[in-house]
């Protein structure tokens, strides 16, 4: 089916160039042997996220991201929500742009949907570089389209 979707819940965030961006997932799945059914990415609040993190994780904090893996055979069907407070304070946090912190989070979900782990120093160490070949590898592909307009 190779679907992705991007689902705003009481929330609102301009993501730019989405076409690009679900053509860009798509390969990254690509890259590490993976195919898709179905992705559907929800943006919400801080509040709708902690509610999910409470219930299905019994965690009680926030998050930036949870990603559900819902496959049932190889091709990947998934949630993955995202909280848009989270990633503003994150890119304040780190003197980052909004947007480029929004992408990278995007690319998290989707890698560990690769088999990429956060838990220990090493997963965490190439889960960031993997995140930071992601942003960057989007940018080159957004800024031919600008220039070639």
């Amino acid at each position: 089916m190779n679907q992705i979707n991007f689902q705003f819940h009481e929330v609102s965030c301009t993501l730019k160039h989405r076409t690009i961006l679900k053509q860009h997932l798509l390969s990254v799945f690509k890259k590490y042997g993976r195919t898709v059914d179905h992705v559907q990415y929800i943006f919400c609040a801080d509040d709708y996220l902690l509610a999910i993190n409470r219930s299905s994780l019994q965690h009680d904090y926030y998050t930036d991201i949870i990603t559900f893996d819902l496959s049932e055979g190889e091709a990947i069907v998934s949630e993955i929500y995202i909280s848009i407070d989270r990633v503003r304070e994150n890119a304040k946090d780190y003197t980052v742009s909004f947007a480029d912190e929004l992408l990278r989070v995007i690319g998290h979900g989707a890698l560990h949907l690769c088999g990429f782990k956060d838990k220990k120093h090493a997963d965490i160490k190439n889960m960031r570089l993997a995140e930071d070949h992601f942003l960057k590898s989007f940018q080159r592909k957004v800024s031919r389209v600008t220039v070639s307009n």
